[in-house]
This record gives structure tokens, sequence and C-alpha cells, in this order.
């Protein structure tokens, strides 16, 4: 793929997250001030919602949407800013060169009262022509225990099998996710597929791999795209299927999105 559609976020004296329509995408703080990375497969042709949040709520809280907003004066250092970027032709993501297609900046002046969270949006019609994303006509779901139960019980199955270095069972699971990340980068599914197993296949050939602990309830279950996608969480807002730091520090996470259907929990981002 010649063009790569990136988003790219900072932040300066506080916690910011990036939005892509209705889809977390990555949050930025203190130990991780900047973040650059493809967005494609979050992205509609047509319109597009982009949000930045500011000082966002813990990811895996479960009365973030009823809690109120804490008021603070800004020292005029703090600010953040989202941009979504389509670089030249065979170029890297390089902001000076590259096309700025959204943007959003927040930085109030010292001394100025606000609240937060606070989110700014803003709507954009972005030169892209995927086809419509299965997330997009998912069901949307309420959260019941039953819910974090079941997924619970998927994401147990596929620590256990990618530690036995069984490939097969999480490359299924996660078939829809592949085939539309190939379509949204214009690879072959096959290739997709044969990355992923390349990669599972090294970490069960590492070692042992420990999984870090879910929570005795299930994961915590975020709704995105307007409940249409469920995000596996902890209880610290992390990724609910990831390995447990090694000797070295290193972690590997699998971010998991479920759509439920009839019953059915299918990862779709």
């Amino acid at each position: 793929m010649e063009r790569i559609l990136a988003l790219t976020i900072d932040a300066a004296g506080c916690e910011a997250e990036a939005w892509l329509n209705g889809i977390a995408i990555v949050r930025v703080d203190a130990a991780r001030p900047r973040a650059t990375l493809p967005v494609h497969e979050y992205t509609l042709a047509g319109n597009n919602r982009l949000e930045l949040v500011i000082d966002p709520r813990p990811a895996a809280s479960k009365h973030a949407d009823d809690a109120m907003p804490l008021p603070k004066v800004s020292d005029g250092k703090t600010s953040a800013h989202l941009r979504v970027l389509l670089p030249r032709a065979g170029n890297s993501v390089d902001e000076g060169t590259a096309r700025v297609l959204a943007e959003l900046q927040w930085g109030p002046p010292a001394g100025h009262p606000y609240q937060v969270p606070h989110t700014q949006s803003q709507v954009v019609a972005l030169p892209v022509n995927f086809p419509r994303w299965r997330w997009m006509d998912a069901p949307v779901v309420n959260i019941t225990p039953l819910l974090q139960q079941q997924a619970a019980r998927v994401l147990r199955q596929l620590t256990q099998e990618i530690s036995r270095g069984e490939t097969a069972g999480f490359i299924n699971a996660v078939r829809l996710r592949s085939e539309e990340l190939a379509a949204a980068y214009q690879m072959p599914s096959q290739e997709v597929v044969a990355m992923l197993r390349e990669y599972l296949a090294g970490l069960s050939s590492s070692g042992p791999l420990y999984w870090a602990a879910l929570p005795k309830e299930g994961p915590v279950l975020r709704k995105m795209a307007g409940g249409r996608l469920l995000e596996c969480l902890d209880t610290t807002g992390e990724p609910a299927l990831r390995t447990a730091p090694d000797g070295a520090g290193t972690v590997h996470v699998f971010p998991m999105r479920f759509a439920a259907v009839e019953g059915k929990l299918y990862v779709l981002r």
C-alpha cells in the first residue's frame, strides 16, 4: 500500500485519548506523551467522527459514565493535539510533509477553569473507500455477568492453547478481524494469517508463557461503537488478554473487541 492513513496524538500535562467512530484508538500520558499509528480498520467511507478526550475516566471504570466532572484550572502548559494525516506517496508519516485531513487541538490559557473529562469532536469526510466493516452491523448489547463469564471462557481457552503451542484456535477466533485487516491494508488474507501464525509460534517456542490474571468475575467489558463492540479489559484498564512481564520486562498484548451475535462472541477488532 502506497499511502497509510495515520493518526497522531500528543499530550502535555494531562492524559488524552483518541477515538474514531466510537472506538478508542490510543491513550497517551506522561509516560507515553506521543503516539502515531495507522487507522484504516477504524475508518469509514464518507463521514467519520473524530474525538479527543482530555483526562478520560479509567478505561475499566464501571461507573465512568455516571461520575461527576472534575473541576481544574489550567497552568497554561496543559495541552493535547490530535491529527489524522495522509503522507505523500512513498513517504513515511512525516508531519512536515503529510497532508492534514483532520485536526483537534486543546490547550486552555493559564488560569482558565475547565472540567474533565473534556471532549472535543469533529466530523470529517475522509478520502477512503473501504468496504462496510462488520462491526457497523453488529447488534447493540447490554453488558451482563453472563456475558462477562462467556468472554472469560473464551480468553482462558485462548491462553491455554497458545501456551501449548496450538495456534489454530486463536487464528480461527480472530479470522473475521484478520480478513478485514487484510482488506484495510490491501494485503492478501493468507499473508496476514501467516504473520500471525509465525508470531504465535515464536511466543510458545521462547519458553513458558505466564498470563496476567483475569478478574474473578471475568474481564471488564467496555462499550465501543455505540455498544456494538465490547473491549475486554482488566481492572487496571489494560487489555485482559496479555502475558505477564518476562525477565526482560516484555509484555505481549492481544487486544480483544468482541461483537455478541445470537449468543456467540466474534472478534471483530
